[in-house]
């Protein structure tokens, strides 16, 4: 089975009336004979699965990169079973066998084929999906799953729920810390301007690029951006530095072009990362880029030139464009007016960076061997844990809202003043990640350990407020379990 992704580019010589309907790069399954189907009788399982995969837009799914890692999960799925003689829609029984067979085939087959248990519970949750809309449209006449009942509780409201019982059992959720405590946050920062923990020079260290890699990776703890995020933010899109340094944090714009489900909104960052982000840009990119002859690779499109480029657009091409409509792709091939990408980040010759994964690991294997052996493998999702815990931290605190009270009489923007003085801090959070509900972020905090923070919010308001004596409470705690003989 192949895969490929839908381009409509020279659709006018493909002798049909009108453009097609497929969203552009979205995947298409063909089989090996280049055949979608068989004369009159039922389409082919490749053609069902296209189906499924063009009605992913508007089934919880807009992301192109959703689309792409269901159409791999379909594609291996539906090659194993004919590689052992079984149909996508085959009989019940005959799918229960290929799917124990699979199961165990990822657990304990290949190296290069075994699956985490997250992973393969993704991958059961994906053809769960698949197989009720199958079922649904009549395609499938069963599916491979067994379910049980079982009652969840969100939001406090409790609801019967169905468990998928291929779904392998994983670690509770603490039993993992997926975000940088403070201490390991700043020695990750000093490892990335290739400093020790004392903010000495590491002689050992030779690396290149040192202000951009820093600035971007302060961008991203500052803000909560996602990695496509950060990766492809242009230089026109970040915002102005104020005039003065302030204790509240700046409103940062994300472009609807680039985020996860195409939702623009507002997060926020500390004046200390915009600072860096402006000297790298006014400093390092621009020596870096300027006079660069870059152009993008030809597998990646046409060139799209920029001219009269400002804060909210440009002409690309010669025709004015809002940075807003630039999808990520479009933006890896826009050249800037002096030569040079337009991302934000910038490599030797002037093309685009967007290696940040490797970076962020080089630099955590460089802490961990030289300096602190307990030091995580740190990856671009675990920053934005990282914003979530501390940003919640503080709005449990109170620090926005001491910091509120400092700019009372300066130009700081009072609609934020009030948001942060007024706001929910989970309703504060949801807007900064851009979740759809609370209840998403709530079950998102669920999965980091957010007891500490809540723990110390109340025993330094207790203790300012004179209600809790902390040692009183921590000696009477320590009695319950000396008494062993107490009623």
């Amino acid at each position: 089975m192949i895969l490929n992704f839908f381009s409509s580019h020279g659709w006018q010589s493909w002798d049909i009336e009108h453009r097609p309907l497929i969203p552009e790069g979205m995947p298409v399954l063909v089989d090996d004979d280049l055949r979608f189907e068989d004369g009159p009788a039922a389409p082919r399982p490749a053609v069902v699965v296209n189906r499924w995969l063009r009605e992913l837009p508007t089934s919880g799914a807009p992301a192109p990169s959703s689309w792409e890692n269901y159409a791999r999960v379909l594609k291996a799925w539906a090659e194993f079973l004919a590689e052992h003689g079984v149909g996508l829609f085959d009989s019940r029984e005959r799918l229960k066998a290929g799917l124990s067979r699979y199961a165990e085939h990822r657990a304990a087959g290949p190296a290069e084929a075994r699956f985490a248990a997250t992973t393969w519970g993704q991958h059961m949750s994906i053809l769960a999906l698949f197989y009720r809309w199958a079922m649904t449209e009549d395609y499938a006449p069963a599916e491979p799953f067994t379910y049980r009942s079982a009652r969840a509780l969100f939001a406090g409201t409790g609801r019967e729920v169905r468990v998928n019982l291929a779904v392998r059992r994983t670690p509770k959720p603490h039993v993992t810390i997926k975000y940088l405590e403070p201490d390991f946050t700043e020695l990750f920062r000093k490892g990335l301007r290739g400093l020790a923990p004392d903010g000495s020079q590491d002689t050992g260290f030779h690396g290149r690029e040192l202000a951009r890699n820093a600035a971007v990776a302060d961008l991203a703890l500052a803000t909560g951006l996602r990695l496509q995020e950060f990766t492809h933010l242009l230089p026109w899109e970040i915002p102005a530095l104020p005039p003065e340094p302030t204790a509240v944090p700046i409103p940062f714009p994300v472009p609807a072009g680039i985020t996860k489900g195409k939702k623009f909104r507002t997060t926020w960052i500390s004046y200390e990362a915009l600072a860096a982000v402006r000297d790298y840009l006014e400093l390092d990119r621009a020596a870096t880029a300027e006079g660069s002859s870059w152009r993008p690779a030809r597998g990646w499109g046409d060139p799209l030139l920029v001219t009269d480029p400002d804060a909210r657009g440009g002409r690309i091409n010669g025709v004015r464009r809002s940075w807003e409509s630039l999808t990520c792709a479009e933006r890896r091939r826009l050249v800037a007016p002096e030569g040079g990408s337009c991302l934000l980040a910038v490599k030797n010759g002037g093309g685009p960076f967007t290696a940040w994964a490797t970076v962020f690991e080089r630099t955590s294997d460089r802490i961990r061997s030289r300096f602190e052996p307990r030091f995580p493998h740190v990856h671009p999702h675990r920053l934005r844990h990282s914003f979530s815990m501390r940003t919640l931290e503080y709005l449990v605190s109170g620090h926005y809202r001491q910091a509120a009270k400092l700019v009372r009489d300066t130009d700081a923007d009072a609609a934020l003043v009030f948001y942060l003085s007024k706001s929910d801090p989970l309703l504060v959070l949801r807007d900064l990640l851009g979740h759809s509900t609370v209840l998403t972020t709530e079950k998102y905090l669920r999965r980091l350990d957010t007891t500490r923070i809540y723990r110390h919010a109340y025993e330094a308001a207790g203790s300012e407020a004179g209600l809790v004596d902390t040692a009183a409470a921590e000696r009477e705690a320590d009695a319950e379990f000396d008494d062993q003989d107490g009623a």
